[in-house]
């Protein structure tokens, strides 16, 4: 019996025959597409994204950073980790990373890894988000002046077991805090 290769996602193209952007929005937009598929044609509407990145920062003992955030699509104050557009042309993620731990929480790193990359919505974004897991953190040389909903950012250091348990209650909701803590448990659970 042949052994089936490792779970791995599968790059395809299709022929594109229309693209239109169908809303154009203050941050992003909403793309109208008519593709070809198999035998006929396919209409999909989805938002165009410029790509995220998020930080799972953690400190000496362990503790990661959680922030609270006011997020008004879903009207609640929800723990995510400090995260930002890739709206900065050119600028690479982990550059993009270490901007959003200064601007959004007043921390440097020494050391930066990749944690988890995901399509945050395939059937409805084409949304990248890339998580760096952070470690040798310092205050940054300036702290950085927030507005919006960012200005009343609170900022909580958990145990990793703390939030854990937090995702698998359903307490916190946020699936990219989701993804990096359970990614993060698996990482040190595997040595």
């Amino acid at each position: 019996m042949t052994e089936a290769p490792p779970l791995s996602d599968e790059a395809s193209s299709v022929e594109v025959l229309t693209s239109d952007v169908a809303f154009a929005g203050a941050v992003w937009d909403i793309r109208r597409e008519r593709f070809a598929y198999g035998e006929g044609q396919l209409v999909r509407e989805f938002l165009e994204h410029p790509g995220a990145v998020a930080v799972l920062a953690v400190d000496d003992v362990g503790r990661v950073l959680s922030i609270q955030q006011y997020r008004h699509p879903i009207q609640t104050r929800n723990w995510e980790l400090p995260a930002g557009l890739l709206d900065v042309e050119g600028e690479e993620p982990v550059a993009a990373a270490q901007r959003e731990l200064a601007e959004e929480v007043d921390l440097v790193a020494t050391d930066w890894q990749p944690l988890i990359t995901m399509h945050t919505s395939p059937g409805g974004s084409d949304e990248v988000i890339h998580v760096f897991r952070a470690t040798g953190l310092s205050p940054a040389a300036e702290p950085f002046a927030r507005e919006s909903e960012e200005a009343d950012i609170v900022r909580r250091w958990v145990t990793l077991d703390e939030a854990v348990d937090a995702v698998l209650a359903g307490r916190v909701r946020n699936g990219i805090f989701q993804a990096a803590v359970l990614a993060e448990h698996a990482r040190r659970s595997r040595g």
